[in-house]
């Protein structure tokens, strides 16, 4: 008896472990099948941007000679390959200037905010002063507001101060960041507080504190939080459109919405595309360099 027991219990952890290595396989066809689909946009994009602009996006569908091969291969991006439309797209936007313009600002941007969301994360989180859970609801606050509502307000206090059409102009508005603020504040609430005594005891003041005990230990929560900030601000577009008059002040973005009025009979998607992945090609390096650290920056912040 306890022998078939045994084999019966065998035979079902064989069975068990089949299952799951099933579910697994299983799975993991599904995120490619998954990912393939989140490939698609930028793969027809890439098509696009390397066929003539001559020739119309559905191409010989009806009475096209050749193997289905071919038909398949002429549909999506023509008779030919060719940098025709990247060429066009570098004739219409000084796209040097505006990668310049747009890295002053993500990166202006990101410097100002590491300042403001640190200091305003370690006053929230560890000093107490008058009326400072309803200032902390006040910032909130500031979560639920949509930013557009704010562009008209943020455009006049701009021109009464005399920045219309200046890359600080671009910036003003970023420098404060309700988001970084709560989620750098939840991170030095974590932070045992005996190590701040320890170092106050150590003879540190509050600058030393935060220098040698709370900024170590978030440093996983701010490259999570430069993270998010610098793919934010690499495609914010309403408000530099708004706020800017000139070529030299432009960002990337808006020189792309250039592309769009270059034609009279209408837009050209083959350039538009080109310049989709002059745009965007910063970022996908980036990703595709920085992946590993992208990822357990937000697995060791908390953020999910």
């Amino acid at each position: 008896m306890r022998t078939s027991k045994r084999l019966n219990t065998h035979k079902n952890a064989i069975t068990t472990t089949r299952q799951a290595r099933l579910l697994s396989q299983l799975a993991t066809v599904g995120l490619f099948a998954l990912a393939l689909i989140w490939l698609v946009p930028l793969i027809w994009t890439l098509l696009v941007s390397v066929r003539p602009s001559d020739e119309p996006l559905i191409y010989q569908i009806r009475g096209v000679a050749g193997t289905p091969l071919q038909t398949v291969v002429n549909i999506f991006y023509g008779s030919r390959l060719t940098l025709e439309n990247f060429r066009e797209a570098f004739n219409v936007v000084n796209w040097g200037q505006e990668y310049i313009t747009t890295l002053i600002f993500v990166f202006g941007v990101l410097a100002v905010q590491i300042v403001t969301i640190v200091l305003s994360a370690y006053a929230f989180a560890r000093m107490e002063f008058f009326g400072k859970n309803i200032l902390l609801g006040l910032i909130l606050i500031q979560l639920m507001i949509p930013s557009a509502v704010l562009i008209v307000p943020n455009f006049a206090t701009i021109r009464s101060l005399g920045l219309f059409d200046t890359k600080l102009a671009l910036m003003l508005p970023y420098f404060g960041s309700a988001f970084g603020t709560f989620l750098l504040r939840q991170t030095f609430k974590q932070v045992p507080i005996d190590l701040e005594d320890a170092a106050r005891i150590d003879g540190c003041n509050w600058w030393g504190i935060l220098w040698t005990v709370y900024i170590p230990s978030s440093i996983p929560t701010l490259t999570a939080f430069a993270l998010v900030s610098i793919s934010t601000h690499w495609n914010e577009f309403l408000w530099p459109l708004m706020i800017t008059q000139s070529d030299y002040n432009r960002p990337l973005t808006v020189g792309l919405g250039q592309l769009q009025r270059t034609n009279e009979v209408g837009a050209l998607y083959g350039q538009i595309t080109a310049g989709v992945l002059i745009v965007t090609a910063t970022l996908l390096v980036l990703f595709l360099i920085f992946q590993r650290q992208f990822i357990n920056s937000f697995l060791q912040s908390g953020l999910k």
